[in-house]
Formats: C-alpha cells, structure tokens, sequence
C-alpha cells in the first residue's frame, strides 16, 4: 500500500502518465543495505529506486531532471534524493518550488567510515530539538564553512578540511539525543580522520578520510570504541563515493 514508499514514487511517476490507470499494483524484491532511521538517507534511496525503476518500465520517457524533481517533491526537500540520483557530491538550491542541482567530483580521493549506533532516532524526532530561529553569528560561522568544504573538495586541498566539521546550528541541539557522538567525532580525528559529522539527522556519525592514508579501519575501531565507552553499541561501515548514482541493472 501507500506506506510502502518504493510503491508510493511508482505510483507518483505512473499517475503523471497514461499507466496510471493501467497499474494498480506491483510485486516489488528490495535488497536494503542502507540502516533506516539512522541519518543515512534510507528513504530518499527509497524514493529514487522506486521512481527510477518505473520510470524503465514504460520506457523512461522521464530525464534525470524531472525525477529530480518527483523525488524532491515526495521527499520534501533535495538533500538526500539528489546525491542518491545523481551521484557524487550534490549542492541544490529550490526556488520557486523547482529543484537545481549541481553534483561533482572531488579532486581528492576519499572514503568513508560510518559509526552506525544500535538505536533509531527518526528524523521527526531529531528536528524537534531544533530551534526555529537561530543567531545571524552562528548562521554566518555555517555558512563559511560549508562554502570551505566544496571549495577544498573541488580544489583538492585537503589541509583546509581542518576548518570545515565544526557545527553551531544542529549538533549543539542533537547531542543530547545521540550519547557518544561528540567522543565518537573526536575519537575520528585523533585516529586520522581529516573530519567526522553527525550523519544526517542522526544518529550515525561519519569521518572522511583521505584514501592513500589507508587508516579506515582503524578510524572505524575509533569511532565504536567511542560510542562503547558512553555504552552506546555501534557498527562500523567503510564506503566509497558512488560516482554514477541510480541506475538500471
């Protein structure tokens, strides 16, 4: 039914076509490896296989923009749906309702580490703490160095991501919802980690690592070993950036 999301965006593309009357149903096989509820973009995963997948079956007469723009609007927002299409990193700004997106590359070779802790925290949960205005300091402290880290990643200079991972506007308010993730952030830099974040909403914390370090497996141990000390169990994931984005197999 309706609460099954992958049918949901199925039935949002079809019904913006003449299927919409024809198919009334599916039988759909989901291989999930992506931990939900967990700031990791389960959903928005969700919404593009689902759009993607139908999209294929009447011929694809949608372009990447226009299911863009169906995930955006299924979703709320393009933040997660846009690099899970798309691939690569993904800035997007909406206005006027309509979605636009630029996805890239890093000129530095990176990979992964996620701390994914035992328990769920959904999202709705994790934005009720947050405040509804905040001050113009902390905006603008977000907003260099959000402009900071797509500057280093396109220019491959890596000794600027020390200025980068600090954060005034929504982990401050989340710590208190995710025990351990401030040790497990530490723990990741002190492990040689060139920075780590609340992943998403939470409550999953992941560190970006520069690749020829070769050190994820020890900035991993890190980041459990942090959350275990505040008694919170976690599992790690190492994880490479996908450069191609949905596609059909």
């Amino acid at each position: 039914d309706d609460k099954n999301i992958v049918w949901k965006s199925f039935k949002t593309l079809f019904d913006k076509t003449s299927f919409g009357a024809e198919y009334k149903g599916a039988v759909i096989k989901m291989e999930n490896h992506i931990p939900m509820s967990r700031g990791l973009g389960s959903s928005a995963a969700a919404i593009v296989a689902g759009l993607k997948a139908a999209n294929a079956i009447i011929g694809s007469p949608f372009n990447r923009q226009e299911l863009l723009q169906l995930a955006t609007d299924i979703e709320g927002h393009p933040d997660n749906v846009a690099p899970a299409l798309l691939g690569g990193f993904t800035v997007s700004v909406v206005s006027g309702g309509k979605v636009q997106t630029l996805s890239f590359l890093p000129k530095i070779q990176m990979n992964f580490v996620l701390a994914v802790p035992n328990f769920l925290l959904p999202t709705w949960q994790a934005r009720q703490v947050l405040p509804k205005d905040v001050p113009m300091k902390d905006a603008i402290f977000n907003i260099s160095r959000a402009s900071m880290m797509i500057a280093a990643l396109i220019k491959g200079k890596d000794r600027f991501f020390r200025y980068v991972f600090d954060d005034a506007i929504h982990q401050p308010y989340r710590k208190d919802l995710v025990p351990g993730m401030k040790e497990a952030i530490e723990a990741a830099r002190k492990a040689g980690a060139i920075g780590a974040a609340l992943s998403g909403a939470g409550p999953a914390v992941i560190a970006f690592n520069i690749e020829r370090q070769n050190n994820a497996t020890e900035v991993a141990s890190a980041m459990t070993q942090a959350f275990a000390s505040k008694g919170v169990n976690a599992k790690s994931m190492i994880l490479n950036l996908d450069t191609r984005g949905a596609h059909i197999i």
